[in-house]
């Protein structure tokens, strides 16, 4: 419910003539509003202080997690945040759930109480529109009224935490994400950011609902005060609202991790009337751009249950030349040569129920994808990775999402490659799977950082991760092959690309293309796992977790559960609880773990045994290392 009362000092607003109100049998406005969450863990506080400023904090199980707060925007050069006055005040409450096209559960709740604030004091009205949900609390401001265009300069908002905070920043999307201290901050730094304020408390600040403004980051504007950084102005020819800019809170990541659906419920529902033609799928890359490594990879697929091939840069010519036309199967000499018969490969593909997706980069994109679009889909493409988008400023987020739906019209699934993170917007248009903006396996990433992308990154929604199983970086750098299954259930993402860097046999010897191994797939029997994986998912547990140490995580499908465990830079004893299985069912795990008196190239070990919702399974998991069960029901 929403509560809304005087504050012990009574505070009479002006602008220009006292807004007169009957409350309380006085003609004066409350000073405090309070909006609280159906479950009443979460408070949003918005006060108007001595100056006329409109200033916020947020409470979590009683305890102030957001300070006062600063809330405002730069309109056409004037900065809106002073000389505002509250005048009129409406609510609702929302109780319910929804059933997406495929996600990380079957269902998700959705249940807040809602506050708008009309802020008047600028020429034309700004409202607050303000959400506690039982996950966290999300805001967004609001003018109904446009008459012309206008100019959002800048955004004010302000996060103040408590300045001896710790939290993960990373400065771009794909680079390292490092642990330091609120005050440490100097560069404006990626969303969603996680903060850690005391030992059994965890912040999530971050954006949802990003479709036609520019980007928010956040920089440190002085102690633990954090304030939006949007990378440009955004002008606005109608009625808009800002993205939703939000806070979640938790005793632990794993909890903030788990709600990571509050970003959906804040996009609009899906747009989308028929999406029987929207799959998710595994895929494997094809590395060597010829007609025969495109006929191995579907058969590889056909064998081991993928239900993607995809062909990355260079089918239609070099990617970074503006002169490459991607309406014609060009291949780039560079990345390999060929032959290449694609229309045949699509063929053939189609004819064992394997669907074919195509790099496009960015370049080709913009001039040419109202004609790409119609062109790709009349091949047979089931869907395209838009490459190197530009990302950041109003334009390129605007022209990005636009793509999106003009991919839907020709029912062509979308993977973004690069800089992006996701907002929450494949809710809205389901064909937009997955997307990179993530440091993964491209990127070499040791456990340690893999869970530190877990535990931030994907609080945000999907990460293409661009997995590989049997390329020389998994012994070198990336941990061990048992992390590499673990990763594939941790790491949420509808099209799950599992071998990035690697060719079945039958593709060509010498024909590894740009950047494929050398060496072909092995059938090592762990191969099973990923035959049986699915992508999404009807329910998921965050077992535990903290960043860049350790994580385990239990996702459902059907009746059979899949467990990701991931180890940090110290060896370690799990306890695996399995009362996430139903009472009184057996059930029977597989487990693989690492172990280096395996015969294989790959040294995972195979273990069967009987497992019921009783049981706690241990395992010492030695640094860099991990495990992947597969539990099925039995009776």
């Amino acid at each position: 419910m929403i509560n809304i009362h005087l504050s012990n000092q009574l505070l009479c607003l002006f602008i220009g003539v006292v807004v007169s109100l009957v409350f309380n049998s006085c003609n004066r406005l409350p000073d405090t509003y309070d909006t609280i969450s159906p479950n009443v863990a979460f408070s949003f506080t918005l006060t108007v202080n001595e100056s006329s400023s409109p200033v916020y904090t947020i409470q979590y199980k009683g305890k102030e997690v957001i300070q006062p707060s600063l809330l405002g925007l730069e309109i056409d050069g004037n900065r809106v945040k002073e000389g505002l006055a509250v005048r009129e005040v409406e609510t609702k409450s929302v109780s319910g759930d929804w059933k997406p096209v495929y996600g990380e559960r079957n269902q998700y709740p959705d249940n807040y109480a809602e506050a708008l604030y009309e802020l008047t004091g600028y020429e034309k009205p700004i409202r607050l529109r303000v959400r506690a949900y039982n996950e966290g609390v999300a805001f967004r401001y609001e003018l109904p009224e446009v008459s012309a265009p206008l100019t959002v300069n800048s955004e004010l908002t302000e996060f103040s935490v408590p300045v001896t905070s710790s939290l993960w920043a990373s400065h771009r999307a794909q680079s390292e994400i490092m642990e330091m201290g609120v005050s440490e901050i100097e560069e404006i730094v990626e969303r969603p950011l996680l903060i850690q304020p005391e030992e059994n408390l965890f912040l999530a600040i971050g954006e949802a609902a990003l479709v036609n403004f520019a980007r928010m980051k956040l920089s440190k504007k002085a102690g633990g005060t954090l304030v939006a950084s949007l990378e440009g102005e955004a002008v606005m020819n109608k009625s808009f609202s800002t993205p939703w800019r939000f806070v979640m809170a938790g005793e632990t990541p794993g909890q903030i991790l788990e709600n990571n659906y509050l970003l959906l419920n804040l996009n609009e529902p899906n747009k989308l009337d028929d999406t029987s033609w929207i799959r998710p799928g595994k895929v494997i890359r094809e590395v060597t751009l010829t007609t025969r490594g495109g006929m191995a990879c579907v058969d590889f697929a056909v064998k081991h249950n993928l239900e993607y091939i995809e062909f990355d840069a260079g089918w239609y010519g070099n990617e970074y030349d503006d002169a490459s036309d991607a309406t014609t199967i060009t291949v780039d000499p560079k990345r390999s040569k060929g032959p290449l018969d694609l229309l045949a490969v699509i063929e053939y593909a189609k004819s064992k129920d394997i669907g074919v997706i195509l790099y496009v980069n960015r370049r080709a994109l913009e001039k040419q994808l109202d004609e790409v679009l119609p062109l790709l889909s009349s091949w047979g493409v089931s869907g395209i990775k838009y490459g190197f988008v530009n990302v950041g400023p109003q334009e390129w987020t605007s022209w990005l999402h636009d793509a999106v739906r003009k991919a839907a019209e020709h029912k062509l699934m979308i993977d973004v490659h690069d800089e992006y993170r996701p907002t929450g917007y494949s809710r809205t248009y389901p064909n937009f799977m997955t997307q990179e903006g993530i440091r993964g396996d491209e990127e070499s990433p040791t456990n340690s950082m893999v869970l530190k992308t877990l535990f931030t990154r994907m609080i945000a929604g999907a990460g293409d991760h661009t997995n590989c199983y049997f390329a020389p970086r998994v012994d070198e750098t990336m941990g061990s092959h048992a992390s590499q299954l673990a990763k594939s259930v941790i790491i949420y993402s509808p099209w799950q690309f599992l071998y990035w860097y690697d060719r079945p046999k039958g593709s060509r010897p010498g024909d590894e293309g740009a950047g494929g191994s050398k060496s072909f797939i092995q059938e090592v029997p762990e191969l099973a796992f990923f035959d049986a994986l699915p992508t999404v998912w009807d329910d998921t547990k965050v077992l535990e977790g903290y960043p860049g140490k350790y994580a385990t995580v239990a996702r459902k499908s059907g009746g059979d559960w899949f467990v990701g465990v991931l180890n940090g830079e110290e060896s370690r004893t799990f306890g695996v609880p399995l009362q996430f299985l139903d009472q009184g069912d057996k059930y029977l795990a597989t487990i693989y773990s690492d172990d280096a008196s395996v015969a294989t190239i790959t040294k995972v070990k195979i273990k069967e045994q009987e497992v019921s919702a009783k049981d706690i399974l241990k395992f010492d998991v030695k640094k860099s290392n991990g495990l992947a069960i597969h539990i099925r029901k039995v009776n």
